[in-house]
């Protein structure tokens, strides 16, 4: 019988690696949304929201390398993603390879450095600093917090509230830094930045969620202790119910409450493609089930972001 092919180079570090069905849109979401409350207070700024985003997704797929350095490194014998311990084993990939990867995806942001510090002052070096502690501690170091089980708040905290918060604040010192004695902190920091991300953040958590469910028996040899691994799947299921149905009653807020127009609403939109994706996390748990369901979630969180920002952008008019 013949054997199955090796996957290539390429499409290890593409397919496997990068994951650009994931990573991409993930990153992609929340920037979107301080890009949109930008443009509603007059703030937009096209080069530091642009920067912004290219460091939010090297950051990203940087964690992503870790996680799976880790993983390769710490449990070789838990075979979580066949494909890269055979890669490995047949020099398709290296460790080596991997570490530079990993570098190079927390230090290419530091070329926009100086720029962005000149626009955002000090406060851009800690923003950079927890996207890049946040990214590298999921999996690595001596105590990640995937392992601790505090994943879920973290992400939630970082693409709900931090990446948008940190895309608006550039934008607006960028813009604002002419006026006579200099901004102050409500307009570099408005409260809107820092609460219009967090349906996004539950979307995103939810991505994670799934790859909790789908990967719980390896988590669970690993010594992680997720969710999933300690209170069972159907608790993780039901957490995902409860941010999809957060994600879809905030934006009735965003309108009645914070004075945005009705077009804060278009992101409900996409509820039928939401529910598309919650009755398979809710009626499926083959790992080769819930496996492409994690880009599909993914993308989910673009579509609603996408809709959030126009829906806060044309507020403004």
């Amino acid at each position: 019988m013949a054997q199955p092919s090796r996957m290539s180079r390429r499409d290890i570090w593409i397919h496997l690696l990068l994951y650009p069905g994931h990573t991409l849109p993930t990153a992609a979401a929340p920037v979107l949304v301080g890009i949109g409350l930008a443009v509603h207070d007059h703030v937009l700024a096209a080069l530091p929201a642009l920067l912004g985003f290219v460091a939010s997704w090297l950051f990203h797929v940087g964690g992503v390398f870790t996680d799976n350095y880790e993983l390769l490194v710490r449990h070789p014998h838990t075979r979580e993603h066949p494909e890269l311990t055979d890669a490995l084993a047949d020099g398709t990939l290296t460790l080596a390879g991997l570490r530079w990867a990993i570098l190079a995806c927390f230090g290419l942001p530091a070329l926009a450095g100086p720029y962005l510090l000149q626009v955002g002052g000090l406060p851009v070096l800690g923003l950079a600093g927890i996207g890049i502690a946040a990214s590298w501690l999921y999996a690595g170091g001596p105590f990640p917090f995937a392992k601790l089980g505090l994943a879920e708040p973290i992400f939630f905290l970082m693409f709900g509230i931090v990446a948008v918060a940190g895309t608006y604040y550039v934008q607006a010192a960028c813009v604002l830094a002419a006026l006579p004695h200099g901004p102050a902190l409500q307009q570099l920091l408005p409260f809107n930045a820092v609460v219009l991300g967090l349906p996004v953040g539950a979307l995103v958590t939810n991505v994670l969620i799934i790859d909790d469910i789908r990967d719980r028996a390896f988590d669970a040899k690993k010594g992680w202790r997720t969710g999933a691994v300690r209170f069972g799947s159907n608790w993780s299921r039901t957490e995902f119910i409860g941010l999809a149905i957060f994600s879809y009653l905030i934006p009735f807020w965003f309108w009645l409450g914070l004075g945005f127009g009705a077009c804060v609403l278009l992101p409900l939109l996409t509820l039928p493609w939401a529910v598309t994706v919650a009755r398979v996390v809710v009626t499926h748990d083959r790992r080769e089930q819930l496996f492409p369901t994690t880009p599909k979630a993914s993308a989910l969180a673009l579509a609603y972001a996408v809709l959030l920002a126009i829906g806060v952008a044309v507020s403004a008019y």
